[in-house]
């Protein structure tokens, strides 16, 4: 029976190159659906263009800078607000300061609004405490943990952006008591 059917394929047709109402009507689609920044909103942009080309009815070529221009003007793009809200989910989630201005950076954010918005001292020890509490680290742990545990802990710790300092001291904390002492520490410095 196989031997009777045709394969067929199907022939894809070439998707249409881009003009400038289309190349608009992407970015304000992206910037509808995805929080973003100038950065990563110029990546999206060039992808497309990489992707399906350039109209050769259009006299003048895409000026993807022009565009954003625009919609940060227009306040459809932040980087500011995107900065900060993107620093305050990766300390929620338990990401330490080095993953936050590591993820600013691949988001395009300039130096000088990365350090507007990273995180101060009480921030960074919630997020090191966030993140031994949800993985059961340290005080958090149900069975203490020998040297070959503690330093994959240590490990995981300074993968997920924390210093050293903050990885050492909750894994050294006797209790989660004197872990959330550590914390309130910090939190009477800021006040």
């Amino acid at each position: 029976m196989q031997g009777n059917r045709q394969a067929r394929k199907r022939v894809r047709t070439p998707p249409k190159p881009l003009t400038r109402a289309v190349l608009e009507e992407l970015a304000l689609a992206y910037v509808a659906r995805f929080a973003t920044s100038a950065g990563k909103l110029e990546r999206y942009l060039q992808r497309k263009l990489r992707e399906r080309g350039w109209s050769e009815d259009e006299p003048d070529g895409a000026d993807v800078p022009a565009l954003i221009s625009r919609f940060v003007d227009k306040g459809y793009v932040d980087d500011e607000a995107y900065a900060r809200m993107r620093s305050s989910d990766l300390l929620r989630r338990g990401y330490g300061a080095n993953r936050v201005r590591q993820a600013l950076g691949e988001a395009g954010i300039v130096e000088g609004v990365r350090e507007s918005v990273q995180p101060g001292e009480a921030a960074r020890r919630r997020a090191a405490l966030h993140m031994a509490r949800k993985r059961r680290f340290g005080p958090f742990a149900v069975q203490p943990a020998d040297r070959e545990k503690r330093e994959k802990q240590i490990a995981a710790l300074l993968r997920a952006g924390h210093s050293f300092d903050h990885a050492r001291a909750v894994l050294e904390a006797e209790s989660e008591e004197r872990a959330e002492e550590w914390l309130a520490e910090a939190e009477e410095w800021e006040e």
